[in-house]
């Protein structure tokens, strides 16, 4: 509707200008007329003389014509102009305000995803097997966590790999060990996610680091969930491990940033975000943005602004339920029609 405002505005303009355009072509054409009424009512003499005056008047109507066609189209090309600028005022605000709506959007879709995976890293971290092989471990314990792990791997597709780490950061099971053979034995006590989660109140407490890439883990992009596994599985028991599950980022990510309805038009001249709390890119429809800062300066959790011919939409998590959310940010950029 905002478009079509500006481009009736626009028509409105255009159209304006040619019949004035017409008009003031009639108006010469009277005005020749009427000159040359006069000359041949002067050369008539006597017998011309209300002729001449008739001409006269012609001419002067015409030249009144011709000043009121001016002063209309002035006046008319002037609130076209505003009306125009409205307009597209108008256009750039519900674009802006509909962009930050599909930015927050796409950041509530995935914290409603890493909410689940907060609830899967609390309740794993109780399994008997986890519990097991870090409190009474052998390689039978051991054996079985892997075991337990993989079945666990195979239902939850969204996941690279799940590691169980004894008190002192050493790496004793893991759900792949045939892709992901040298993580057993590992040492991850100065890990973020070790250390953090070693350090987890309780039970019901977790952590998560920012999407960063795993060396171990192929290079992939993961999100990391951590929490401590605690003696006998109680909830109030003391850390005995840390169990480290590792979400399998990009897909999951890129899926959201693709999937949002923007027009084919739109979605050539704009790039989909999601920004970590330091807004740094860490999914975009444009290749290989990942990792790179993104010079967003919101001013409220939710809006738009316009800089340098360009859209920037944005919205904050609000997170999702127990989940408060890492301070991430969706992001669309869209440039503007020149």
């Amino acid at each position: 509707m905002q478009d079509q405002i500006v481009d009736l505005a626009l028509e409105l303009t255009q159209v304006t200008k040619v019949k004035m355009a017409d008009l003031a072509k009639i108006m010469l054409h009277t005005q020749i007329l009427a000159m040359n009424a006069r000359l041949e009512a002067a050369r008539a003499g006597e017998a011309g003389k209300s002729f001449a005056i008739v001409a006269q008047e012609m001419g002067a109507v015409s030249q009144q014509v011709t000043a009121l066609a001016a002063s209309l189209n002035t006046v008319i090309t002037e609130n076209s102009d505003r009306i125009q600028d409205a307009g597209q005022d108008m256009s750039i605000n519900f674009r802006g305000s509909r962009y930050a709506d599909m930015a927050r959007n796409a950041v509530e879709i995935i914290d409603r995803n890493l909410y689940e995976r907060s609830c899967d890293v609390r309740w794993w971290a109780t399994d008997s097997a986890v519990v097991d092989a870090v409190e009474q471990p052998s390689a039978e314990a051991t054996a079985y966590a892997t075991s337990r792990l993989a079945t666990i791997l195979r239902s939850y597709t969204v996941y690279l790999d799940l590691w169980i780490a004894d008190r002192s950061g050493r790496v004793i099971a893991n759900g792949r060990p045939d892709l992901y053979r040298h993580v057993v034995g590992s040492d991850v006590s100065r890990e973020e996610w070790f250390q953090r989660g070693l350090k987890t109140a309780d039970g019901d407490d977790f952590v998560v680091c920012d999407v960063d890439r795993s060396a171990q883990l192929a290079g992939s992009q993961v999100a990391t969930y951590a929490t401590a596994i605690r003696k006998g599985g109680a909830t109030k028991g003391a850390e005995i491990g840390v169990l480290g599950i590792f979400f399998d980022w990009e897909p999951q990510a890129q899926a959201i940033v693709d999937g949002i309805s923007l027009s084919e038009e739109e979605r050539a001249t704009s790039k989909i975000m999601l920004l970590d709390s330091r807004f740094r890119v860490i999914a975009s429809t444009q290749p290989d943005a990942f990792g790179q800062p993104y010079p967003l300066k919101p001013t409220d959790a939710w809006g738009h602004k316009v800089e340098k011919g360009k859209i920037v939409a944005y919205g904050l998590t609000p997170g999702y339920e127990t989940y408060r959310g890492l301070g991430w940010f969706g992001c669309i950029e869209s440039t503007l029609k020149g």
